[in-house]
């Protein structure tokens, strides 16, 4: 038995031949939250579920994101694993459980001890207009602004659910930027 040609088999069988650049930045990106998430301890619930989503989305002929396949109205092969939890996301289930979620977490208690605090969420509205003008400048299409917009509010769920509606092409990118962003506030804040 040869190794050598054994080492190549593999090599050839593997999905790392199908790598490009791409997908190893993403992955590289995906390992920098994880290490984010698990060893400087920077929000973990929300960063390590991203970056695993990254990873996962990010490797190559896996078939994670492969839709399923009918022959004569029988099902003949399973769709891919992110194929299916991408459904709750296209039908907006999602974002109503968010929603639903953080509503029910929400502790006005802050809020009513210092009243002056409410100025802080009024500055986030500016953000919304601000990020909004920004991308109308750069040339990007009023629902594409929009999109970019409301990530200037601080606030994930409402950032994606606003663009499975108006721009789902940007999706991938907006639910990374603002999650990740928020998910570094505890970094970026002194």
């Amino acid at each position: 038995m040869d190794v050598v040609s054994t080492l190549k088999n593999l090599w050839n069988s593997s999905g790392f031949l199908n790598m490009d650049i791409p997908h190893l930045i993403m992955i590289i990106v995906a390992l920098a939250l994880i290490y984010l998430a698990i060893r400087r301890k920077f929000e973990p619930l929300l960063l390590l579920p991203i970056a695993f989503g990254i990873l996962l989305a990010n490797l190559p002929i896996t078939g994670l994101m492969d839709d399923p396949k009918f022959v004569a109205g029988k099902l003949e092969a399973p769709g891919g694993l992110l194929y299916y939890l991408y459904q709750g996301v296209k039908l907006g289930i999602y974002p109503s459980l968010i929603f639903l979620g953080i509503g029910a977490m929400t502790d006005f208690g802050p809020l009513i001890a210092r009243p002056s605090s409410l100025l802080l969420g009024a500055a986030a509205q500016f953000g919304i207009y601000i990020a909004f003008i920004l991308a109308v400048v750069l040339g990007f299409s009023p629902e594409a602004a929009a999109s970019i917009g409301i990530i200037g509010g601080a606030d994930g769920p409402t950032a994606i659910y606003l663009t499975t509606r108006l721009y789902p092409k940007l999706l991938p990118a907006i639910a990374i930027a603002a999650y990740s962003y928020m998910a570094l506030i505890p970094m970026i804040q002194p």
